[in-house]
């Protein structure tokens, strides 16, 4: 009984050492730190997309009060805005998410201001095209068989949009830039500034000078300005950004297609996602009770927006943690951010969804009083319920792909998921089947679940190590092309 050879060897055995149950215990602080780390960025960029969204609230609410006429072309104006202009430019953006990540997690400090400087560029050229269609967005209107009257409205409002759609590139830059150091006060500071300068600017031109739709559209223009310029005065001045942003040089127009081969799938991922919604916008108009059908969409899009805003936040920060750990060449932080982001993704769709459900009764109220339409809404918010708890996991994992650089495989993915998957299941639905507004939300859950489907097994499939490997070749390319 007291022979040694009985007794087992820990070090020859190592699957019953004795420390070996100790082994997942370790993951709990360490899953705790992360959670903080997410937390940190992800709250701020939180508050900063919320401010946005109430810049976007202030005008609808100054042109609001001109009338219905006035409100359907204000509507129709920002609709074609953001699918031809904003969106390109978030989605584009993106693409430093990875670029600015790495480089910072490599302490590659000086690549942050130069890839911010590239994608500057970019933005400055590509608004040149946005600018002269939205010039022409009345005719455009009037081809696709608009009502005349709001069409002909939007295509005299839509010109006073140029002035924003460059410092709104800008500013994806700048957002990036500081985001992937973890730099988000500023951002909210500045933001917070121009939800009240942007109030201001409305009233002087929409109430005092009497410029109706087009006033609101250029107070688009004043705001994004007065934050690009106080953010660049931060990081001119800030002693947070003095080895990451030098001064602009000729190293900001080399290799720009660095960043156009991130940029472009990076702008497709979320384009071709935002542009199956308005899909569903416009073929709402088919149905037979057109206008009750439209409403009862735009509302659910618009409610499904302002959710989705929370994992959105929840898939920049993951995408910032991964992209500095596999620059800082630690691919176990990396895998480890997935793990604590994917918990809080599930746990924030799960009470989103909760709440969606419990106030079924009440929600349509807060936009309309058509009881017909709050009845409609109290039908399909169990469905909107569930658009909310898939889209929260599909935005962190849309922010897991971006930190590894994975944008071509995720337009790839958007492209599969909803246009051979969620508008053929949505036609059948609505069309075939006769389910009405109901089916495009039927096709919205099977485009956006075969999206999580395919992530997850993207995800899993990350080989973390070489990913690491991956992001020092890649910082070291780019830093030869200076």
């Amino acid at each position: 009984m007291n022979d040694p050879e009985a007794i087992p060897d820990p070090a020859a055995h190592p699957a019953i050492r004795p420390d070996s149950t100790k082994d997942k215990c370790r993951d709990s602080p360490q899953m705790l730190v992360e959670l903080d780390k997410l937390l940190k960025l992800a709250g701020p960029m939180l508050f900063v997309s919320l401010l946005q969204f109430g810049i976007q609230m202030l005008s609808v609410m100054f042109v609001g009060r001109l009338g219905e006429l006035h409100l359907a072309s204000s509507s129709l104006t920002t609709s074609i805005a953001g699918v031809t202009g904003y969106t390109v430019m978030i989605g584009m953006g993106s693409a430093l998410e990875t670029l600015c990540g790495q480089a910072y997690g490599a302490k590659q400090y000086a690549m942050l201001g130069v890839h911010a400087q590239r994608a500057m560029l970019v933005f400055g050229i590509l608004s040149i095209p946005i600018s002269v269609l939205w010039i022409f967005t009345g005719p455009i209107l009037g081809v696709l068989k608009q009502d005349p009257e709001i069409s002909a409205m939007a295509g005299e409002s839509a010109p006073w949009l140029i002035p924003s759609i460059l410092p709104f590139g800008i500013l994806q830059s700048q957002t990036r830039f500081l985001q992937t150091q973890g730099i988000t006060v500023p951002q909210m500071a500045t933001t917070a500034v121009g939800c009240l300068v942007h109030g201001v600017v409305c009233w002087v031109l929409v109430d005092k000078l009497k410029m109706g739709n087009s006033g609101a559209c250029l107070a688009n223009g004043v705001t994004y300005w007065v934050i690009v310029i106080v953010l660049a005065g931060y990081i001119k001045v800030s002693s947070s950004c003095q080895e990451t942003w030098k001064s602009f040089s000729l190293e900001g127009a080399r290799g720009v297609l660095s960043f156009l081969k991130l940029g472009v799938p990076s702008a497709f991922m979320m384009c071709l996602e935002f542009w199956s919604f308005q899909v569903f916008i416009v073929l709402a108009g088919l149905l037979p009770d057109a206008e009750l059908e439209t409403s009862m969409m735009l509302i659910s899009l618009n409610t499904a927006a302002v959710v989705f805003r929370i994992p959105n936040s929840l898939g920049s920060a993951v995408s910032t943690r991964i992209s500095n750990e596999l620059g800082a060449g630690n691919p176990g932080a990396a895998r480890m951010a997935v793990r604590v982001v994917l918990l809080l993704a599930v746990s924030q769709g799960l009470l989103a969804s909760s709440i969606a459900t419990a106030t079924r009764h009440v929600w349509g109220c807060i936009y309309t009083d058509d009881k017909i339409l709050i009845t409609y809404l109290s039908v399909v918010a169990p469905k909107i319920a569930v658009c909310n708890f898939i889209d929260g996991i599909h935005g962190v994992l849309s922010g897991c792909v971006r930190g590894c650089g994975w944008q071509n495989c995720g337009a790839y993915i958007s492209l599969g998921a909803y246009y051979f998957v969620g508008i053929p299941v949505a036609l059948l639905f609505a069309f075939v089947w006769r389910y009405g507004g109901e089916g495009f939300l039927l096709g919205i859950i099977a485009g956006s679940s075969v999206k999580v489907i395919l992530l997850l097994v993207v995800t899993v499939s990350i080989d973390w190590e070489d990913e690491a490997k991956k992001a020092k070749e890649n910082v070291d390319a780019c830093s030869m092309q200076q």
